[in-house]
């Protein structure tokens, strides 16, 4: 959907309004209290009530806008800008776009919708053929690391680790140039650390039993194998990279050039958001105009932690 039509479809705030109710009405509503599915629609005080324990829940309660009081508007904007733009934006310039005064709650409502992407995401585990590698992306040195001396190489604190996971098939007959394997779907976590314990436990909530894995010969791969059909683990020169973890390593790239022509400085603590937006729309980027209606989808779906997790910070990423 271009920016003319999202301007015909939804040129206010009463649309907006509408179209969150029927989609919050299509995907039903259960009662927190009671589980009972049938409720009254109380058009006066914008909530449900359960036919059953008469318990109420507002229209925003249990979605991406639950605990905002931001208009309707401003959220169907933020979300047509996430899905029909190919590269990102920032809060910042929403925020100048909508001429709202207040940095804060814009920066808030996209990152809430962020955190509805990767809820979404996380729907979904990887199978068959998986490229794995990790990354280092640039990034803040955190409050806690501040007073403490700079270390260098991967230990920097200025570095936030980042396991990369890559599901590909391979292409029979390759195109002169092409890549010999076609890339499915994407996952990026930020971890900790690089300990084998740490690969695994994402690689167990992440990655199907039947997947078979290709990986280089790091030893924080060492108990894939355990837990997967097959893994596949060499020593891979530097120059050969693009051949055997080709789709890996692309991604990151990608992710790293967004990042940087978008945003100067990235809180570690906030960067799984801004990776949640990547993976989200390149998994789906055959989806065409399709994207918005997905996505509001996700919003209607899923109450994000964002708020609990980082709400009322004194700065933000």
């Amino acid at each position: 959907m271009n920016i003319l039509d999202f301007a015909i479809n939804y040129p206010d705030e009463e649309t907006c309004r509408k179209k969150f109710k029927e989609q919050r009405d299509q995907m039903g509503v259960t009662c927190r209290h009671c589980n009972c599915k049938e409720h009254y629609w109380l058009e006066n005080k914008q909530a449900y009530e359960c036919k059953r324990c008469r318990a109420r829940q507002t229209l925003r309660s249990g979605t991406v806008m639950q605990h905002s009081n931001l208009p309707y508007r401003y959220w169907f904007v933020a979300m047509h800008l996430l899905t029909a733009t190919k590269g990102s934006f920032s809060a910042a310039e929403l925020q100048r776009q909508l001429g709202h005064k207040r940095y804060q709650p814009i920066w808030e409502m996209v990152n809430k919708l962020r955190d509805v992407m990767g809820k979404r995401d996380d729907e979904y585990t990887l199978e068959g053929a998986i490229e794995l590698d990790d990354a280092f992306f640039s990034t803040e040195i955190s409050l806690e690391e501040r007073d403490k001396p700079l270390k260098r190489g991967r230990g920097s604190q200025k570095k936030t680790k980042v396991l990369v996971m890559a599901e590909s098939k391979t292409v029979e007959n390759p195109k002169p140039g092409k890549k010999p394997k076609k890339v499915r779907y994407l996952k990026m976590k930020v971890i900790n650390d690089l300990k084998a314990g740490t690969i695994t436990r994402n690689v167990k909530e992440h990655v199907e039993s039947t997947a078979d894995l290709t990986t280089d010969d790091s030893t924080s791969y060492t108990k894939l194998k355990e837990h997967v059909h097959s893994h596949t683990a060499s020593v891979i020169p530097h120059q050969d990279l693009s051949k055997v973890l080709p789709w890996v390593h692309t991604a990151i790239s990608n992710a790293k050039r967004q990042l940087l022509g978008v945003y100067y400085k990235i809180k570690p603590e906030y960067l799984q958001y801004y990776l949640n937006q990547f993976c989200y729309k390149f998994n789906r980027r055959y989806f065409g105009e399709n994207q918005f209606d997905r996505l509001l989808i996700a919003a209607v779906s899923c109450a994000p932690d964002f708020k609990s997790r980082i709400y009322n910070r004194n700065y933000c990423g």
